[in-house]
């Protein structure tokens, strides 16, 4: 039935019935709307391709039978209903793309690979360390810093998703798909810059594979997986010593460049692990306001480049199957949400 298709993509769209009705040139009312989304009723042909297009959606989407439903979602800012709706449908909506991709071409769906002592309990900061000096061990990371987060976390079988959300940097969940195990998603905001990027997808790894305690302030506890993460203790010590009075700013810009996190990253780091103490800590983030790196657009020196963690798996995935002939530029372009104009610019970048 259309019902559950046709209020996700409302949803996604940040549509309500009569604006969904309007922009169809109310060929239908919003009651009738109402009435395809319970299932009481089916759009007919010329119905169903308006709100289509009015959806920015194909038809066979809209009829598809397909269930995927979000699982321990958690936004940790107090927002609308009808926000969050609109968030979980874009979630759910892009994923769906994603694995219909990878069944178009044949492919086993790549599947989560948590470290085998996952779920970590928590029950201090020094916990939440160790959990991240685990994960880096059951991965095989060693202590390097990691290149490409985002497509270490796919090749692990997280599928990463990039939104264009307004106050929220991300969110991890699970997606219960008929049929089939439960797939794992992180998805992060499009429009920031990409060391927080890269912060917030550790940030949302650690809230996938630690199990905090009662009374654990759960986004302290992620803040301090991602430091310890992206930034391995003894690797930072035998970088910056046991133990300073004072770090300069070129030596952070030095040590952002290692790391591929921001200054003010770094000195959270240094003062979590007793490497500087308060004042220190203080003084540097007095300098950073003070440099106007602590607001948008957060411009510190040798920033990233913006693209650098993009997920691209997908995106590839698609090109491949436009390729191998699995696919028509129609629906290549209809899969990644761009027009045929912008598919053809990008295939004929690429040649």
């Amino acid at each position: 039935m259309i019902g559950t298709r046709l209020k996700l993509a409302r949803a996604s769209a940040g549509m309500s019935l009569r604006e969904l009705a309007e922009r169809m040139g109310n060929i239908v009312s919003a009651q009738a709307i109402g009435k395809y989304e319970r299932n009481e009723d089916m759009p007919g042909s010329r119905a169903l391709m308006a709100l289509a297009s009015a959806l920015g959606v194909s038809e066979s989407y809209l009829l598809s039978d397909e269930e995927l439903t979000l699982e321990g979602v958690d936004f940790r800012k107090k927002r609308s209903a009808k926000e969050e709706a609109t968030i979980e449908a874009q979630t759910l909506q892009l994923l769906e793309r994603y694995l219909a991709i990878e069944d178009l071409l044949g492919l086993k769906s790549v599947e989560w690979e948590q470290p085998r002592s996952a779920p970590y309990p928590v029950y201090d900061m020094r916990d939440a360390e160790d959990a991240a000096r685990s994960v880096r061990e059951e991965w095989g990371l060693g202590h390097d810093p990691v290149p490409k987060l985002a497509e270490l976390l796919e090749e692990r079988g997280v599928k990463v998703l990039s939104i264009d959300l307004d106050d929220i940097d991300g969110l991890a969940a699970r997606v219960m798909r008929k049929g089939r195990d439960a797939a794992r998603v992180i998805v992060v905001r499009k429009n920031i810059w990409a060391e927080r990027k890269r912060f917030t997808l550790a940030h949302e790894l650690g809230h996938m594979v630690m199990l905090p305690a009662a009374g654990v302030d759960e986004e302290r506890a992620a803040h301090r997986f991602a430091g310890a993460f992206l930034m391995p203790a003894d690797v930072v010590r035998a970088e910056v010593g046991a133990q300073r009075s004072a770090i300069s700013i070129g030596e952070l810009v030095a040590l952002k460049q290692r790391f591929g996190v921001s200054v003010q990253a770094i000195a959270f780091r240094c003062h979590d692990l007793g490497i500087i103490g308060k004042n220190a800590f203080s003084e540097l983030f007095k300098e950073f306001t003070k440099r106007g790196w602590r607001k948008e657009p957060f411009a510190e020196p040798a920033c990233i480049e913006a693209s650098y963690e993009e997920p691209k798996r997908f995106e590839r995935l698609c090109y491949r199957a436009l390729a191998e002939g699995v696919i028509g530029e129609s629906r290549a372009a209809e899969m990644l949400g761009i027009t045929l104009k912008a598919l053809d610019q990008r295939l004929a970048e690429a040649m």
